[in-house]
């Protein structure tokens, strides 16, 4: 995954005086958790950028102003319901060796015959949740759907990895290739049609 770094000063005071004061001076109140203490901190508002305002998804180095750095992903995030300023943002402390559970984002890979015969792609989930170790996981999930014909689906078991456990029941579909009033029958099916009638047809009778 990649990873973006952000640099941070802790804060001590985490009172409602104290936070309201930090968004008055631009800053977004921090707090990260999983770790042996829970740690406060802000930055400003523009050092989030890069990490909300994407579908990617990054781990983050938040660079305290003590020197200490911790290795952490995004948890949650809280915006005011007028403005959709930052108001508060939760992190979680990873580790090596401990696995973490993430949403990535999928993305197709091909062309589905099914779309080219006139079929609409439609998408059941635009993230696939999984479990696994930050330095294995991939920026996204890619799924190829290039011999998905009208009516067929790509399940999350398509794109299972060893580097990760889909936190999905296997039966989940993730997009699937409906039909439309411009679909057309695929070549294919035409032509096991014309084969299977060819073999049900009757030999001619031999002349007497």
């Amino acid at each position: 995954m990649k990873s973006l770094t952000i640099n941070a000063s802790q804060r001590e005071s985490v009172g409602k005086k104290a936070t309201k004061a930090l968004r008055n001076a631009g800053q977004v109140p921090c707090v990260i958790y999983g770790g042996d203490t829970i740690v406060h901190f802000a930055a400003p508002e523009i050092a989030f950028k890069n990490l909300v305002y994407t579908p990617d998804v990054h781990t983050v180095v938040i660079a305290l102003d003590n020197g200490t750095k911790i290795n952490a992903i995004l948890q949650d995030i809280q915006f005011h319901p007028v403005t959709d300023k930052i108001l508060h943002i939760d992190f979680i402390e990873i580790f090596d060796d401990k696995p973490i559970t993430v949403e990535l984002p999928f993305k197709t890979v091909g062309n589905s015959r099914g779309v080219r015969n006139g079929g609409v792609l439609r998408f059941n989930l635009r993230r696939i949740k999984v479990k696994g170790f930050a330095a294995k996981l991939p920026d996204v999930i890619e799924g190829d759907i290039t011999n998905l014909k009208i009516g067929n689906k790509l399940y999350v078991t398509d794109v299972a990895s060893d580097d990760y456990t889909i936190l999905h029941p296997d039966n989940t579909v993730i997009c699937m290739v409906k039909t439309s009033r411009t679909a057309v029958a695929d070549d294919d099916e035409d032509e096991d049609e014309t084969e299977g009638a060819a073999e049900g047809a009757e030999a001619p009778a031999a002349e007497a």
